[in-house]
């Protein structure tokens, strides 16, 4: 152990001692508890001895614990209970500071740590989530548990599947696309064109200023209520972060590469695909991963001025007011997930599409 970790392991001992300093007169009522928090305190001689100080001991223990105590949570948490999770949280920590700094693993287990520690991480955050939100009573429409945001997700199912079609299929990704690709052809245009680049990127600096709030009641006046309104909210604010990063990109090339071309009397279609699109992939994935959120968001968003009765913006404002906060977290974990599975799908297409670029060569080194 190194001196962070001796510390983090004092610090679960103590708060593990002050736990069973409750369990101790408990031993009858709650053995299970005493026993686990007993291990944890007899943790600290690894300080002292070599025993069990890997970190698989430490993330199975940490899960052995985290069982026991969601068993108890749902009856009233005993004097003790608290001091415990905490201890328990820290061994967690512990066992993700030891596997990540672990030397002389092979690459097959390595992968699998990569995999497992955020994993167990985004675990021990519902965890501590449903313990707190339980534990201490707090009520729904403050903050719902996960275990209740997942009754109402499975319950639910036809209503989010609807409010997807409608809000992420139809109007995110339609003006994901369009915005993408047009603001692409626009930028071979400025490109080529010096008049256009003075001139049409001050005025696209100047709309993507301009906040969706204002943008949103506009559209839906001119496309009426239906997706087309969100789609061309989507359009505005995709179209200039691909615009700026797609022109960036096309100017980013080696004078050499540059001067190589024009000595084989390369005509500008040629430059272009065999040298400017190329090292402007970079920063074209980069805009369109940007813009895989702000699809979502901006249509999410634009919903909430005016939509058809599904819709994820539209169901978000309809249950808040409803005070059904188990319903507004449902619909909050629908698009977190499309978010994120989105923004995925274009991170692996650009490792497979610039694999040559140094920041993926690392990874295929290895």
């Amino acid at each position: 152990m190194n001196k962070f970790q001796k510390t983090q392991q004092v610090i679960a001992s103590m708060l593990a001692l002050l736990a069973l300093q409750n369990f101790i007169f408990n031993v009858f009522n709650y053995p299970v508890l005493f026993c686990i928090t007993l291990l944890a305190l007899l943790g600290v001689i690894r300080i002292l001895y070599d025993y069990f100080n890997n970190g698989i001991f430490d993330f199975l223990f940490s899960i052995l614990g985290m069982t026991i105590l969601i068993l108890h949570v749902y009856d009233s948490p005993p004097n003790g209970f608290w001091p415990l999770l905490i201890s328990i949280w820290l061994y967690g920590w512990l066992a993700i500071e030891k596997i990540t700094h672990q030397k002389n693993v092979s690459p097959f287990f390595r992968k699998i740590f990569l995999i497992t520690v955020p994993i167990f991480f985004g675990i021990w955050i519902l965890f501590a989530w449903e313990v707190v939100t339980i534990g201490l009573n707090i009520p729904m429409v403050i903050l719902p548990s996960p275990s209740l945001i997942f009754i109402q997700f499975v319950a639910s199912l036809e209503t989010l599947w609807a409010d997807f079609i409608q809000t992420f299929v139809k109007a995110a990704l339609t003006g994901y696309l369009i915005g993408c690709g047009s603001a692409f052809l626009v930028a071979i245009l400025i490109d080529k064109s010096l008049f256009l680049r003075r001139g049409l990127l001050p005025i696209g600096n100047f709309i993507s200023a301009i906040p969706i709030v204002g943008i949103a009641p506009i559209m839906i006046m001119w496309f009426g209520f239906d997706w087309h309104s969100k789609a061309a909210v989507v359009v505005i604010m995709t179209f200039f972060p691909m615009l700026v990063n797609t022109v960036t990109g096309l100017s980013v090339n080696n004078s050499i590469d540059r001067d190589l071309l024009k000595t084989y009397a390369s005509s500008y279609t040629q430059s272009l695909i065999k040298m400017r699109l190329p090292a402007a992939a970079p920063f074209i994935f980069n805009a369109l991963k940007i813009n895989s959120t702000l699809a979502l968001i901006g249509a999410i968003i634009a919903e909430f001025f005016g939509s058809p009765t599904v819709g994820l913006g539209f169901r978000i404002s309809v249950e808040v007011g409803r005070l059904n906060l188990d319903m507004v977290w449902a619909e909050i974990v629908v698009a977190a997930i499309v978010g994120s599975a989105s923004y995925g799908v274009i991170s692996f297409i650009e490792k497979k599409v610039t694999f040559w670029h140094p920041s993926n060569r690392k990874t295929l080194e290895k």
